[in-house]
């Protein structure tokens, strides 16, 4: 019983160095604010990591849908 072959994608392994690329630039540009984003009252500052957490996440969806499939849009 055989299920066919699988053909590797070389998209993954792209995908995942861009997206710990990603995450080294996000990470260099947030912290590059860090004196700014430090003399803030401290319940600014959660706010401000709070989003700055989440927002790099938006990239992420086109690049992943991509690894996939090999499009950046929905068909």
């Amino acid at each position: 019983m055989s299920h066919g072959t699988v053909k590797a994608s070389w998209r993954k392994p792209v995908g995942m160095f861009a997206i710990l690329a990603l995450i080294l630039v996000w990470v260099i540009l947030v912290a590059s604010f860090s004196g700014q984003i430090g003399a803030l009252p401290v319940l600014a500052q959660c706010l401000v990591y709070l989003v700055l957490g989440i927002v790099w996440i938006a990239p992420l969806k086109p690049l992943l849908r991509w690894m996939e499939t090999g499009h950046w849009r929905a068909l």
